[in-house]
């Protein structure tokens, strides 16, 4: 039984759904995005409803019905409200700025990190040491995060680097001198 699979996603109004037999495309005020389905899923529009149908039971499709509905949920959110994800640069000396297309960091290194900034995904900076990432696919703002945060990962000794706003770093204790 898939409690996720099973659920029913209202389609808000604006957002279109065309299925095929191996995709859903959304559209809606943000944009397009496409969800390819798993063999053996189907997915049935009611009105502003839309359900998502396995074929059978087996092992590999349970598995597979709740991922499908999940994606379609997030293509639906996306293309109304987008997703977004803060990252905090933290430590001395640490900034960030917009330069046309290129985000220009300092991050402790003897040059300044430059990310180049996709076309689908929107980058601002609204403090000097917060970076905001916003698009409509969660899937790629999160995978654009995730670049910009290994630049300099967190470390556990002062917390220093580039982490997620709501991210808590472990600290550890430092050397203790000798007695």
């Amino acid at each position: 039984m898939s409690r996720i699979g099973n659920r029913i996603i209202d389609i808000p109004p604006g957002v279109k759904i065309t299925s095929g037999e191996a995709n859903v495309e959304v559209k809606g005020p943000g944009g397009t995005l496409n969800s390819s389905l798993f063999e053996g899923i189907t997915v049935n529009q009611e009105g502003t409803q839309l359900t998502v149908k396995r074929a059978n039971d087996s092992k590999s499709l349970r598995a597979k019905h709740g991922l499908a509905r999940a994606l379609i949920q997030n293509n639906i959110i996306g293309v109304t409200d987008g997703f977004s994800k803060t990252l905090i640069l933290q430590g001395v000396g640490y900034r960030a700025q917009v330069k046309g297309k290129n985000l220009v960091m300092n991050l402790g290194y003897s040059h300044d990190v430059v990310f180049e900034q996709p076309s689908d995904i929107k980058i601002e900076v609204p403090e000097p040491t917060k970076v905001k990432i916003s698009g409509i696919n969660k899937q790629r703002v999160g995978q654009i995060a995730a670049q910009i945060r290994s630049f300099r990962k967190p470390e556990p000794y002062k917390g220093k680097g580039v982490r997620y706003e709501n991210e808590h770093i472990r600290r550890k204790a430092g050397k203790t001198g000798k007695k």
